[in-house]
């Protein structure tokens, strides 16, 4: 594990590093694009967990703290959606620079929004597309974010609705929601997000958890996906039992999602030439 401090389009990120274990044939890069605000926080420690697991396997793999979070510069009152897809692919080539391979843009929750647009942008050449329970519809993350104001509201008395702190990030005010300053400018670029089908002849794995073996994916994941697929477009979904560590009171893992990660990539080809 290598902490790495990267030039940013707006100030340094933190990145940490998982290099491919010795000895095993290189298979190429995996740049983990995090989830929103204090899931991100909660998803930390799942995160690192498949980054070993994934380095033991040959891949180089790289988690970054967005401008505005973690330890990267900048305020999160200064993120902006279009300064992380500018930190992202420019990651993306540092990482491929150092891991030369596949490239594998993992998205978790939100980030896979992100994850998508890039590889739908002329801006990297990317080989599959990995997610792990990806939001669909920006809206709807916007709408649960400014719930933990509203549930933070009821315990002084306070009457907002989302309507009305909605109301306010459309008049340019940003917001205070659970510790994180939200600028309008975010918020809108994240309500108009949509999880964009995948570039032609770019591959999907899909990853969710759920309750309890034998269950499938929700209602709006089947509907994406059986859409895509009609489309032609490569996919593979599995479903794992475990709890939503991103969501949970207490940090949470799933040690069967980093095995099923892992068995997911391992049938990725191997780049032409690889070896031990």
């Amino acid at each position: 594990m290598l902490p790495e401090f990267l030039p940013g389009r707006c100030a340094r990120l933190l990145a940490v590093r998982h290099a491919p274990a010795p000895g095993v044939a290189l298979r190429g890069a995996v740049l983990c694009f995090v989830p929103f605000a204090e899931e991100m926080n909660k998803s930390r420690r799942m995160l690192t967990l498949a980054a070993r697991r994934l380095a033991a396997d040959g891949w180089g793999v790289l988690i970054v703290d967005p401008h505005g979070t973690g330890d990267s510069g900048g305020d999160f009152v200064d993120a902006r959606w279009e300064i992380w897809q500018d930190d992202y692919a420019a990651c993306a080539r540092w990482l491929q620079a150092r891991h030369p391979g596949r490239l594998v843009l993992w998205g978790v929750r939100t980030g896979a929004l992100l994850a998508a647009e890039l590889a739908g942008s002329a801006a990297l050449a990317v080989d599959t597309l990995l997610y792990w329970q990806p939001v669909t519809v920006g809206d709807l993350a916007l709408t649960q974010f400014l719930r933990l104001r509203l549930a933070a509201g009821l315990m002084d008395g306070s009457k907002e609705t989302a309507a009305g702190l909605r109301e306010r990030l459309n008049a340019g005010e940003s917001l205070e929601i659970a510790g994180y300053e939200l600028h309008p400018a975010l918020a809108a670029a994240l309500e108009r997000s949509r999880l964009l089908p995948p570039p032609a002849g770019v591959p999907v794995l899909w990853l969710e958890l759920v309750s309890e073996a034998g269950r499938a994916p929700g209602a709006v994941a089947q509907k994406l996906l059986t859409g895509w697929r009609k489309d032609g477009h490569e996919l593979r979904c599995e479903t794992v039992v475990g709890d939503s560590f991103w969501a949970t009171q207490e940090i949470a893992v799933v040690p069967a999602l980093v095995e099923a990660t892992a068995a997911m990539l391992a049938g990725v080809a191997l780049p032409a030439g690889a070896g031990a």
